[in-house]
C-alpha cells in the first residue's frame, strides 16, 4: 500500500468560490460548512462562496475560511477514498490545525474556535504593531540573516531553497528591501498579508493564544504531526499546545518540515484545501516528491 502525508495549506491560499462545488457534491463536506456556521454564529459559506474578497481576506475571516475549505475537502476525501496510509500529517502555519484535525487530536469545532481566537488576537497584535512581510527569492539565507541583522527585521518563513520570508515593521522592511536588492536578490515580493505575521511582534498575540490553549483538550496524534516550530514529530498533548503559541511569534520551517518527512521513507504528498502554493514548493524542496492535489470535484474524482 502507498504510504503518503497529508499536508494542508495556510493563509494566502483563500478565493471566493473556494469548496463550492465540493460540498454541492459531496454531503460530508456540507456538513462541515454547516457546522462551521453554527460554531461561528454567521455565515461564513456565504462569505467563502460569494465574498467580496477584501473581507474574506481579513485575517478574521481568511483564516476560519482556509481552515473549514480544508477539512471540508479533508471529509470528502476521506469519505471517496477510503483506507488510504496516511503516515505523517503537517500544515503550514494555520494549517497545522488542519493537521490536527486530520490527526485526530482536535475535533473540528474546539479547533475551528482555536483558529478565531488566534486570527483575532493576529489581527488585534497587526494593528497595534503595524507590520508586514517580504518574500526573498535568490539569496542564500547567510546573507539573509545579515540583512534581517542590520535592518532590523526576523526571518518568518523557511518555504524553500532560495526563498525565504522576512517580517518587521513598515520602516524597517523598506530598509530590508533596499539590501536585498543591493545583494542580488532576484526578486523582493512583498505579501498581501495585514501584518508582520511569525514574529516578536507578534508576541502579545502568542501569550493570549497560550492561555486560551490552556483550557483546550488535546489527544495525542493518531497520526504524526510535523510541528511548524521544531521541524519534528510532536506527539505530546502539551509540547503540541507550546508550538501552537510559540508558531504565531516565531518562524515556521517549512522546508525542513518536508524534508524530515522525506527522510523517513515518505515520497508522496497529498495537498488538501485550496491553492497549490505547497505543490509548488515541494518542488523546489525536493523535484522528486510527488504531490497529489484534492480541491476540486475533479480531483476527487480522478484521483487513483
Amino acid at each position: 500500500m502507498l504510504n503518503v502525508a497529508y499536508i494542508f495549506p495556510g493563509q494566502g491560499a483563500q478565493y471566493v468560490g473556494m469548496g463550492e462545488e465540493v460540498q454541492r457534491r459531496y454531503p460530508p463536506a456540507k456538513e462541515v460548512f454547516e457546522r462551521a456556521n453554527n460554531v461561528l454564529g454567521f455565515d461564513l459559506a456565504g462569505l467563502i462562496f460569494k465574498g467580496p474578497f477584501e473581507e474574506l481576506s481579513r485575517t478574521l475571516n481568511c483564516q476560519v475560511a482556509v481552515f473549514t475549505v480544508s477539512v471540508a475537502c479533508l471529509r470528502a476525501f476521506q469519505a471517496q477514498k477510503p483506507g488510504i496510509n496516511v503516515r505523517y500529517t503537517a500544515g503550514l502555519s494555520l494549517g497545522e490545525y488542519t493537521a490536527l484535525v486530520a490527526a485526530e487530536a482536535l475535533d473540528f469545532e474546539e479547533a475551528l474556535r482555536l483558529v478565531r481566537q488566534r486570527a483575532q488576537y493576529m489581527e488585534e497584535a497587526a494593528q497595534q504593531n503595524p507590520g508586514g512581510m517580504i518574500s526573498l527569492i535568490g539569496l542564500p539565507l547567510d546573507t539573509v540573516k545579515k540583512i534581517c541583522e542590520e535592518a532590523k527585521v526576523e526571518i518568518a518563513n523557511l518555504n524553500c531553497p532560495g526563498q525565504v520570508v522576512i517580517s518587521g515593521s513598515l520602516a524597517a522592511l523598506e530598509k530590508a528591501k533596499d539590501l536585498a536588492r543591493a545583494c542580488g536578490a532576484r526578486r523582493v515580493i512583498p505579501l498581501k498579508v495585514s501584518g508582520a505575521f511569525h514574529s516578536s511582534l507578534m508576541t502579545k498575540a502568542a501569550q493570549k493564544l497560550a492561555k486560551v490553549l490552556e483550557g483546550v483538550k488535546i489527544r495525542p496524534p493518531r497520526i504524526p504531526v510535523i510541528s511548524n516550530v521544531t521541524a519534528a514529530e510532536e506527539n505530546s498533548p502539551e509540547e503540541i499546545k507550546g508550538n501552537l503559541a510559540r508558531q504565531v511569534a516565531s518562524g515556521t520551517r517549512w522546508e525542513d518540515s518536508i524534508n524530515f518527512i522525506s527522510s523517513c521513507g515518505i515520497r508522496n504528498f497529498i495537498e488538501i484545501g485550496p491553492g497549490k502554493v505547497l505543490r509548488g514548493l515541494l518542488r523546489k524542496i525536493d523535484p522528486q516528491l510527488k504531490v497529489y492535489n484534492i480541491e476540486t470535484v475533479e480531483d476527487l474524482e480522478s484521483f487513483k
